[in-house]
């Protein structure tokens, strides 16, 4: 799957939108992401309004223009990878100067002529420029942020990331001798495609994920030093969080050498503002009958008791401002408990009720008030809900549901109801057809969670034309945080499965993708698509992980 691309983000504006030049894809909140979202890439910037008018930021990369993440072997000579940053109406001076954080792969500078620094720091340029020759394997993360003026001063962007991934590059040659070349042999020592995160939870199941190329064997080691009893897989798994602090780090090994993860430091805090899901969405083409929009969602959580505020919302129209082509017209939205109706609604009429719910969740705004963008404001006790999105005369086309947690600010208690599940069945298409589903943890401690692509599994519910070979990529910002197309018989997601009540994947050889992993606050996208380029009907499911 290519990667994301690099977005940034100026804060000139109360509300400002994004655009990525390279693919001509707009993003806002969350849900924006879903909007625009392609194959290409997605990047899910936070809750950030858009409004007519408002300045543009415009990000690339310059020549060659490559992607993140950039894959490059030692010894091969950077020509330069140039992030320019505008603004469209040209109101805005360009940035004076930019942060520069992570870590930078050995032999390579960050800067322009006669300004570059080599490790994290500010520099003071409009357009920086990563060049020079990578000497070291790794897997390298950078993150920027522009400034206003020089010294990291002023008006600020938002801050991206941008990964370089450097593989060991051929053998220099010896100088020639009568004694025969040895046969050629495949190389490649390990080399680290998902880094591992430092997280900060409360107690509860934790999750570590690090994963390396070249068909590694896996160990965990704590501290540096002392390997982790029975960790030798991708996933690192602790029951009971609080039995577990330290710095974590991943050693992959193969014949041909090993390689070590970045360390991610496990901590403990006894915080009540606990990690959890805020916001869900997904898009999708809406047909009829069966084709429908469907998307479930359970509320709850252990020790939880009274009701949840939640704006449900069902956008047609709404999207054709996004530059979406083909939306649904008369988008009707109805959400059950069961088979029984709790509420129904196909056009919000300019609701000062739903729009100030919207604006408090970081909602974009639905500008006409006479269009057929449908939305629901309910308090809801803990269960199982669905809602539904289909055209109410029989119309159909492109539809984007979404489910905001609309707790007040400063209200939430462990005791509060939430969002713990969200699940969704679309049919998986190429391009800009397939399915992601956007997710937000908010809070201020990490939050561990499972999340599952089925296809194959589906056919045992009578489902046809599933997606054979179903890939899940996830995604915070425009880095890939981790991705599976093949769960493998897993014991550790089987496991998860069974704790947070999802149906049984009763084959391990089967090609169903799963991710399980402790995030931080943030936004992420999760993207289901065909490895092989395969289309057909998937089911992706978000669950809290205790």
């Amino acid at each position: 799957m290519p990667a994301a691309i690099l977005v940034a983000l100026l804060q000139r504006a109360p509300a400002v939108r994004a655009v990525a030049d390279a693919a001509n894809f707009v993003f806002e909140s969350p849900a924006g992401a879903v909007i625009r979202a392609a194959a290409a890439s997605v990047a899910a910037l936070g809750a950030v309004d858009s409004v007519a008018g408002a300045t543009v930021y415009v990000l690339s990369t310059g020549s060659p223009g490559h992607p993140s993440p950039y894959t490059v072997t030692t010894g091969s000579q950077i020509e330069g990878v140039a992030f320019v940053l505008t603004s469209t109406p040209p109101t805005a001076a360009p940035p004076q100067s930019w942060t520069i954080g992570g870590s930078i792969p050995q032999g390579l500078e960050f800067g322009t002529t006669g300004h570059y620094i080599t490790a994290p720091g500010t520099v003071n340029v409009s357009i920086p420029t990563l060049v020079g020759t990578p000497t070291t394997p790794g897997a390298y993360t950078m993150t920027l942020q522009a400034w206003e003026f020089t010294g990291g001063m002023g008006l600020f962007s938002s801050v991206f990331t941008y990964e370089v991934i450097v593989e060991s590059g051929p053998t220099p040659t010896p100088t020639p001798t009568p004694t025969p070349t040895p046969s050629p042999v495949s190389s490649a020592a390990p080399v680290f495609t998902v880094q591992p995160i430092s997280v900060t939870v409360p107690g509860g199941t934790v999750a570590l994920a690090a994963q390396a190329s070249n068909s590694p064997s896996y160990q965990w080691m704590l501290n540096g030093s002392t390997p982790v009893p029975g960790a030798t897989g991708p996933i690192l798994e602790f029951a009971s969080a609080a039995t577990a602090p330290g710095s974590y780090a991943c050693v992959a090994t193969n014949s041909a050498g090993s390689a070590t993860s970045n360390a991610a430091a496990l901590s403990l805090t006894g915080t009540a503002d606990l990690g959890r899901l805020i916001n869900i969405s997904c898009r999708a083409q809406v047909g009829t009958g069966g084709g429908i929009l469907i998307a479930g969602f359970v509320v709850g959580g252990q020790g939880t008791a009274g009701s949840e505020p939640l704006l449900v919302r069902g956008s047609g129209p709404a999207l054709a401002s996004f530059g979406v082509t083909g939306t649904l017209p008369d988008p009707e939205l109805q959400l059950f408990s069961g088979g029984t109706v709790l509420g129904a609604n196909n056009g919000w009429g300019g609701s000062a009720q739903i729009a100030n719910a919207a604006a408090s969740v970081g909602a974009f705004a639905w500008t006409n008030s006479s269009s057929h963008d449908s939305a629901l404001l309910e308090d809801l006790q803990s269960g199982p809900y669905t809602a539904q999105i289909q055209g109410q005369s029989g119309d159909t086309g492109v539809a984007l549901v979404e489910v905001y947690d609309a707790t007040p600010a400063g209200t939430y208690t462990p005791a509060s109801p939430r969002l713990v599940n969200i699940s969704t069945r679309v049919q998986v298409g190429s391009g800009g057809g397939i399915l992601i589903a956007g997710f937000v943890i908010g809070g201020s401690t990490a939050r561990t969670v499972l999340i599952r692509a089925s296809g194959p599994a589906l056919a045992a519910f009578g489902v046809s034309g599933t997606l054979p070979d179903p890939q899940l990529g996830l995604y915070s910002g425009s880095a890939e945080v981790d991705s599976n197309s093949s769960w493998g018989g897993n014991a550790q997601i089987a496991a998860a499965a069974a704790a947070v009540g999802a149906f049984a994947w009763t084959s391990a050889s089967s090609h169903d993708s799963a991710i399980l992993v402790t995030l931080p606050p943030s936004a992420y996208t999760a993207q289901v698509s065909g490895q092989s380029g395969d289309t057909g009907v998937a089911l992706i499911e978000i669950y809290e992980v205790p």
